[in-house]
């Protein structure tokens, strides 16, 4: 925090400091060459570097005044707390239990429009705090979600593989075996930043893991003033603007992979089915029916990037993080080193087999494009997930 003095000399005050500068994070050059498609962060936003970490958040403590005056308050609250568990539920609000995750000063923008569910996003790329269920909170980020690039410049003398967002996680084991820990976790975050401005967000990378090359995902949501429709969508786009500074024209793929879960141990419960889909408009991608436990109603999540002219879309419907499975995620990340794209006939593949108890099923869909020596490029992807039906603890059943 800066630090001044007051005009006795003798005192000292703080002036709290709420973020950096736009160029404190991010070079002038930088901003200049992502300043079109809203690929440059604003100028007032919430910023921080992919290489920082959460602060743990403090708790706070009250007075014994304090206490006293809340104690029927308190009271009233235990009670309620006590007769939602005998009844086999878990009360909304409970100050007496102390949650094994403790809040942390991690989050990002949130995905997605009002009452459709939640999923947030942290500011280091992770998607985590899975709310689909009312009453339901997952803390614990899905780590097979991710956005990751391969890059391949003309000549294949350079060429460059990561997932978009820092490796140091929990759950990473050793790169040897068929899972995510497989996959190239190279990015530092050093030279990467995160903006905030609800309800939009932006990755800002600054030349990695390429270093001739600037990347920018703009993260939207829909929150539209006096358009509730519109604003109740359950979707969020990601736009990332590439821009080209090496003298090599570039093979520029992007890939977004997801599980078929809803948080937690979701993933594992079974009954789950992938489904490749080619929609209007040059929108393609996979859906995920993810069939819920406890006859909770359904999910279905849509993954899917957009093709045009320059950009190719591609999908591999159904990956698994294991041996056991048709195409592992090792398999899958090997694929997309060596060619850059999945195999155009997997959009003919239809439904996969529901997938058994304990085992985890994936999707990616990968758009690939080539970016000019000093060129330029947009590439898009959404995210959107579907649950027509919302039911309650209590047994109540409503249509959204």
């Amino acid at each position: 925090m800066p630090r001044g003095k007051s005009s006795s000399g003798g005192s000292l005050f703080y002036r709290r400091k709420h973020s950096w500068r736009r160029d404190e994070l991010v070079s002038r050059s930088t901003l200049h060459l992502l300043d079109f498609d809203d690929g440059t962060p604003p100028e007032h936003a919430w910023r921080r570097k992919l290489s920082s970490h959460a602060n743990r958040l403090k708790e706070f403590n009250v007075t014994f005044r304090e206490a006293f005056k809340m104690m029927k308050l308190g009271l009233r609250l235990w009670s309620y707390v006590r007769e939602e568990a005998s009844q086999g539920r878990k009360a909304p609000i409970d100050p007496f239990t102390r949650e094994s995750t403790k809040p942390s000063a991690s989050q990002g923008v949130p995905l997605g429009g009002m009452g459709t569910g939640s999923i947030s996003r942290g500011f280091r790329g992770e998607f985590k705090h899975w709310q689909i269920t009312p009453g339901l909170c997952d803390m614990s980020p899905v780590m097979e979600n991710q956005f990751s690039i391969f890059i391949t410049r003309e000549g294949g003398t350079k060429k460059y593989s990561s997932v978009l967002a820092p490796g140091q996680h929990d759950g990473l084991k050793k790169s040897s075996d068929d899972g995510i820990s497989s996959w190239d976790w190279k990015l530092r975050g050093d030279r990467s930043t995160y903006h905030a401005l609800f309800p939009r967000a932006w990755t800002v990378y600054d030349g990695e893991p390429d270093p001739e090359l600037k990347l920018s995902c703009r993260q939207i949501s829909p929150f539209i003033p006096h358009n509730y429709e519109e604003s109740s969508l359950p979707v969020s786009v990601f736009v990332y603007t590439l821009v080209n500074t090496g003298k090599e024209r570039a093979k520029v793929s992007l890939v977004m992979t997801w599980a078929n879960s809803i948080g937690g141990l979701s993933h594992q419960s079974g009954g789950h089915v992938n489904e490749p889909f080619i929609g209007e408009n040059g929108i393609s991608g996979v859906l995920l029916h993810h069939k819920t436990a406890n006859n909770n109603p359904p999910v279905t999540f849509a993954v899917a990037a957009l093709e045009n002219q320059n950009v190719d879309v591609t999908v591999l419907p159904i990956f698994g993080l294991s041996g056991e499975s048709s195409v592992t995620a090792k398999e899958m990340w090997g694929t997309m080193v060596q060619g850059g794209c999945f195999d155009r006939d997997n959009f003919n593949a239809g439904p996969s087999m529901p997938s058994s108890v304990g085992d985890t099923v994936c999707a990616a869909v990968s758009a690939s494009t080539w970016v000019e020596p000093h060129g330029r490029c947009t590439v898009v992807f959404s995210l959107a997930w579907s649950s027509p039906e919302v039911k309650f603890k209590k047994g109540s059943t409503y249509h959204r």
